[in-house]
């Protein structure tokens, strides 16, 4: 499988599974991440993704292009980016588990995560432009800034994990990913999952609006744990 999923205790751990190529994307990668996402239920309260292997995502399979015609090409792109959304558009919690390299297709799909755990070694690349193609040009000049994101692009130089937390694109570096993901479990699933989902959806429909669209938006959230019973220890 080049997705792995494990799900338990109300957490799904999503594993990018073709190591032998640096976790590749490819598109049978791209309709697993969606097969897999479109399965997680309500039951599931946090999603962690990682990369099995020394390495996150090497970025696309450039491999698999060779000998392919251009609306193939275009359709698989478009793939990736239905896969990227699926993940931003998840309800409940989603972290990115990041080690090694994390190169175009792989800082999309972190990117598209909450948040971003990484390694003191982990890099971030956005090599697109120096290949001649064009990618990953919109996502992260919204988390880094127009500047740092052109600085990435024209020049193809990595961000190491300790620029990438400075630039507000890491959330937290951590030498043991296994230890930092059982501690955020544990911390996220004593939350109650109504307010986790409902805070996402506030945030992430806030920062696309002005203040008083982003003000109505919490209020809205608010009304919907205020109607459901669900505050302040109710229900």
């Amino acid at each position: 499988m080049t997705v792995e999923c494990r799900v338990a205790g109300g957490v799904a751990t999503l594993a990018l599974n073709r190591p032998e190529v640096r976790n590749a994307l490819n598109l049978e990668m791209c309709e697993a991440l969606l097969q897999l996402l479109g399965k997680l239920d309500e039951s599931v309260r946090l999603v962690f993704v990682r990369g099995n292997g020394p390495v996150f995502c090497g970025g696309a399979d450039l491999k698999e292009r060779q000998g392919k015609t251009v609306q193939w090409v275009r359709e698989r792109r478009l793939k990736a980016f239905a896969a990227y959304e699926a993940l931003e558009a998840l309800p409940m919690p989603c972290v990115a588990l990041v080690q090694g390299a994390a190169i175009g297709s792989g800082v999309e799909i972190a990117g598209a995560c909450d948040f971003i755990v990484a390694t003191p070694e982990a890099t971030f690349r956005t090599p697109e432009a120096q290949r001649g193609t064009v990618g990953a040009t919109q996502r992260l000049p919204r988390i880094l800034g127009k500047r740092l994101a052109k600085d990435l692009m024209f020049t193809g130089r990595a961000l190491t994990a300790q620029e990438a937390l400075s630039a507000g694109f890491v959330a937290r570096i951590a030498s043991d990913l296994d230890a930092a993901q059982r501690e955020i479990a544990e911390s996220i699933l004593k939350a109650p999952p109504a307010a986790l989902r409902l805070a996402k959806r506030a945030i992430d429909r806030g920062i696309e609006l002005d203040p008083k669209g982003a003000r109505e938006a919490e209020i809205e959230a608010i009304d919907e744990q205020l109607a459901s019973g669900a505050w302040m220890g109710k229900a």
